[in-house]
């Protein structure tokens, strides 16, 4: 199972642990990535909302590459995931926009690379099967709260591999590992995305209400597979409480950090170290690679 891997610009800086802990899971369940060679930014927010020509061109400048090598596409950010699937649609469905995209890049591209979101490779390429069986340190105790977030699920006609209003992949990686996927309501609400900087009272109490509701529903930690996402829920935990109340802190981790911890591999290898809101706490004290999760600390 070979993937052109495509990391984008996030999980080079802020996202690394992102990064670190896909390719480590990746390599543990056997699945072979294969870096795009001279990738290149795919335009994210910033280009979608400036040039319609550049949001286009520049995610296919990346898949006219995994063409090349004659490989599909993995993505573990769900914005690129969304500009790599968006650019494919566009190219398939609006003939100018492929004539304009060609022009632009130079050369011919039909939209037919497959793009597939770490999430969809483990659950429905990989299979939960294949996890469960290489799973070393189930996860027995831990309640997690799954967050999806606005962009892996929706538009549905452009990125569905999950149900677009109640999504399960995370959950079912979550039981795979051996913990406990809770139930609650706020797992595709946005968090506040790219207004972090601009808007980050808008952020701050996004965020404090996501978390809040985790708590409410009996969350230990809640697992992400969004940087955007991570960073939001992360980062601005303090601003949520300082502006709208006091709230125990809670981890927010990768989903590929958590399956990492369940397959056994070290937790200093998998970007524990990049988290505002410590890990340690979800582990048996003395030892943050133990099996035992030591459930209701604070």
């Amino acid at each position: 199972m070979k993937y052109a891997f495509f990391p984008g610009c996030s999980l080079e800086s802020t996202a690394r642990a992102f990064d670190v802990s896909t390719r480590a899971v990746c390599r543990a369940l056997g699945i072979a990535l294969e870096e795009i060679p001279d990738w290149t930014c795919c335009g994210s927010t910033p280009a979608h909302a400036s040039s319609d020509s550049l949001a286009v061109a520049l995610p296919v400048l990346n898949l006219q590459k995994a063409q090349a090598a004659g490989l599909p596409v993995m993505v573990a950010c769900a914005s690129c995931y969304a500009r790599l699937r968006t650019a494919n649609h566009r190219v398939c469905n609006e003939p100018e926009d492929r004539r304009r995209t060609e022009r632009i890049t130079g050369l011919p591209y039909d939209g037919g690379v497959e793009v597939r979101h770490v999430l969809d490779v483990l659950v429905n390429h990989l299979g939960l099967d294949g996890i469960r069986a290489k799973v070393r340190r189930p996860l027995a105790g831990l309640r997690v709260a799954c967050y999806y977030g606005c962009l892996l699920t929706r538009p549905p006609e452009i990125v569905a591999f999950d149900d677009a209003e109640h999504p399960t992949c995370m959950d079912e990686l979550v039981a795979a590992a051996g913990a406990e996927p809770v139930e609650w309501p706020f797992k595709t609400e946005c968090c506040g995305a790219s207004l972090s900087m601009t808007h980050s009272g808008v952020v701050s109490r996004l965020a404090y209400k996501l978390l809040g509701m985790a708590q409410t529903a009996g969350a230990d930690c809640l697992v992400v597979a969004c940087p955007l996402c991570q960073v939001n829920l992360d980062l601005r935990q303090a601003d949520a409480a300082k502006a709208h109340g006091a709230f125990r802190p809670i981890p927010v981790l990768y989903i590929t950090q958590l399956l990492g911890i369940a397959l056994g591999l070290p937790s200093e290898n998998l970007g524990f170290d990049a988290l505002t809101v410590g890990a340690d706490v979800l582990f048996a004290e003395g030892d943050a690679d133990a099996v035992g999760f030591a459930g209701g600390k604070s």
